[in-house]
């Protein structure tokens, strides 16, 4: 039997819920009503944290993968302390909350990963674990548990419906990580209706059989000791996650409970007034806490202060005997750079040969990997092909397959993008991590979910994808991501590279590591690309730059990545006819277009055409350019000898189509601004 304020908590963020979605007539009260006993019994008895400091490096964590039940979470938060008032309740999913409709990590402190889209929550968790499992490896010593902290987390049948889940859990078991424990809100409830329309499979059975610890509770509603039972095993298990299925009832005390209409909905006024008295409360009083519960929870929080409180002093006695490793903690926690890691950036001139820029980025990845220890690495099953594993990398793995170590700092994914990209989200989360995932571009979009979250999150995460347009040749439009980029650039808070030689691949990684608050998609050519003269890594911060400048140009062609060695060619054709063409390279159009309107105009003259070349879709080149060179439908399967000039992405074409725009603003009499001047 719970103790009487255990009961009376429980029953608090219950009718707390319910009024807490009932004012902003929008939510989702069902799972937080349903959840109840296992968030309390997870905060009150299990979970370290400081409310005042909600960013100590060794806290546990949490995340709510079912983020629809975010009430829950926010109730939870305010009750401990933190940074959430009974007014932000009062302010759910309204405009300029801290509660918005679903957690995101830059609104709400305490909240860890932005979730929302089912099955992103769980493999973000498989991140966070695989996070901890990594430094502490890297970091602990004999009588110094720097870092063993537990990540927790509550998931329900959407989430385990959605693939990412399947694919980021039975990595989890693959890797052994024992410190990640989910909890199954068993409901038996979508949006649809009773599961069992659609859902059916034995859940423990496939968790079982990906590697899992499985226990089943299977009165969640009632039997918090079971609860408190079941947890305390899962920690026992060092060698396997662990997953708890907690068999409860949606909308517990609604008179609509057990239904769908309790997922999605405000509970009517009279259902939450008998909820109400149900459990003892005033029907008449909204958003009521009693003291002796905020008491029983700021005990708790208490108690999580005086645990940092001796993880701090654990720390200062670590710093005594190993002081470089704990200046190195906390500088990689700060997201402070290593004095001069920049210097180690290859650099390059023409007479250097030609070269693909997925080989430039392993050579970079292998000259920076020593002095940013932070950057961990991967590939979801193409790392012979990405190239992102560099020589000397050790894998993470758990040191019982004899496969690598988990001090290791390269993932094995499998042929898993979504959750690679996922559990990168996770890594970077944690802190003190860089994390970097290679697949093909093309593939980039299977793992789309996951990488838009990066940029709605706030995450630096790289996206190393190679073959990135028509130019991989053979393997034909299946494979050739004419599309993607117009995506990806289109994307607020999110950085596109395709950098053109290895000057540029150096400079992407400057830019990408330096930004802190967005991830980054680097796309790599399959074919050598020429060094180019005029190229530099520090040109690539300003977005696009002129190779070589002419004076008073007749036209400008911009290009990014392959296609600007084509641009320069045909520049040269057209300099031997006499006209004058200032050609650009633009390997990021974001960051191009945070400049002053001073440069800008500086590289796109006011009064001369511009002409853009890019092996992909010209969607969205009409912002730079006014007429464009690429493609209009999808590639083709063959060699690249013969794909260019079949799609007459060639400087013969660019020449001719050069000629063109010039006359034809000559006939015009004048030369309308491209958007980006505006």
């Amino acid at each position: 039997m719970a103790s009487a304020i255990d009961q009376k908590a429980i029953d608090t963020i219950r009718v707390l819920a319910a009024d807490i979605v009932r004012k902003s007539n929008s939510g989702h009260p069902g799972a937080p009503m349903g959840c109840a006993p296992i968030a309390h019994t997870l905060f009150t008895k299990f979970l370290h944290a400081n409310p005042k400091n909600p960013y100590f490096k060794n806290r546990d964590r949490f995340v709510l993968s079912n983020g629809h039940a975010c009430a829950l979470q926010y109730i939870i938060l305010h009750l401990l302390g933190y940074n959430v008032t009974m007014d932000d309740l009062k302010n759910f999913r309204q405009l300029g909350s801290k509660t918005p409709g679903h957690p995101e990590r830059i609104d709400t402190e305490g909240v860890e990963v932005t979730t929302g889209p089912l099955g992103q929550g769980i493999s973000n968790a498989v991140g966070l674990a695989a996070a901890e499992a990594q430094l502490a490896a890297t970091y602990n010593k004999p009588g110094f548990e720097i870092f063993n902290n537990h990540t927790y987390v509550i998931l329900g049948d959407g989430c385990l419906q959605e693939g990412v889940a399947s694919e980021a859990s039975s990595l989890a078991g693959h890797l052994k990580l024992g410190k990640l424990i989910a909890f199954y809100d068993d409901n038996h409830i979508t949006i649809d209706g009773d599961t069992a329309v659609s859902f059916t499979e034995d859940v423990p059975k496939r968790f079982e059989a990906y590697g899992w610890h499985v226990q089943i509770i299977d009165d969640g509603d009632n039997d918090y000791a079971s609860i408190e039972k079941a947890i305390k095993e899962a920690q026992k298990v060092t060698d396997k996650p662990s997953l708890i299925k907690v068999r409860t009832t949606i909308g517990y005390g609604s008179l609509m409970q057990g239904e769908e209409k309790v997922h999605g909905a405000p509970l009517e006024a009279d259902d939450i007034k008998q909820l109400k008295q149900k459990f003892g409360f005033n029907p008449d009083k909204y958003f009521d806490v009693s003291q002796d519960v905020y008491d029983l929870y700021h005990k708790r929080a208490a108690e999580g202060a005086q645990y940092e409180k001796e993880w701090n002093e654990l720390f200062a006695s670590y710093n005594k005997k190993y002081p470089k490793e704990a200046a190195e903690i906390e500088r990689r926690f700060s997201n402070a750079l290593p004095s001069g890691w920049e210097e180690a950036l290859p650099r390059f001139t023409p007479s250097d040969p030609a070269v693909a820029t997925r080989k430039l980025s392993e050579g970079v990845l292998t000259a920076i990997e020593a002095k940013l220890p932070e950057l961990l690495g991967g590939s979801a099953d193409l790392t012979g092909s990405n190239l992102t594993r560099w020589k000397n990398a050790v894998d993470f793995q758990p040191p019982s397959t004899g496969l690598g170590d988990y001090s290791g700092r390269y993932f094995r994914y499998g042929i898993r993008e979504h959750a690679m990209f996922a559990m990168m989200n996770g890594m970077s989360a944690y802190g003190g991590i860089v994390p970097y995932g290679g697949t093909f571009l093309n593939f980039l979009t299977y793992g789309w979910g996951a990488a838009r979250l990066s940029a709605l999150g706030h995450m630096r995460v790289i996206y190393v994808m190679t073959h990135d347009s028509i130019g991989l040749g053979e393997d034909g439009p299946t494979h050739q991501p004419i599309e993607t980029l117009a995506l990806t650039r289109a994307t607020p808070n999110m950085l596109t590279f395709r950098p053109a030689d290895g000057n540029e691949v150096s400079g992407t990684y400057l830019a990408a590591i330096r930004n802190l608050t967005r991830p980054s998609i680097v796309a790599l050519s399959r074919q050598n690309l020429p060094q180019l003269e005029g190229s530099a890594i520090e040109k690539v911060l300003k977005g696009a730059y002129i190779l070589s400048p002419v004076k008073d140009p007749k036209i400008v062609i911009v290009a990014t990545g392959s296609e600007v060695s084509i641009a320069v060619e045909a520049a040269k054709t057209l300099e031997g006819k006499n006209i004058a063409a200032q050609v650009v390279s633009m390997p990021c159009s974001e960051l191009f277009d945070e400049q002053s309107d001073e440069y800008k105009k500086k590289i796109f003259p006011l009064g001369v055409p511009v002409l853009s070349i890019e092996a992909l879709g010209t969607f969205g080149w009409e912002r730079y350019s006014h007429s464009q060179i690429g493609m209009h439908t999808f590639g083709a399967s063959g060699p690249i000898k013969e794909l260019y000039p079949h799609f007459k992405i060639t400087a013969e074409n660019a020449v001719v189509k050069a000629e063109s725009v010039i006359a034809h603003f000559e006939k015009l009499g004048y030369v309308p601004e491209v958007n980006v001047q505006l």
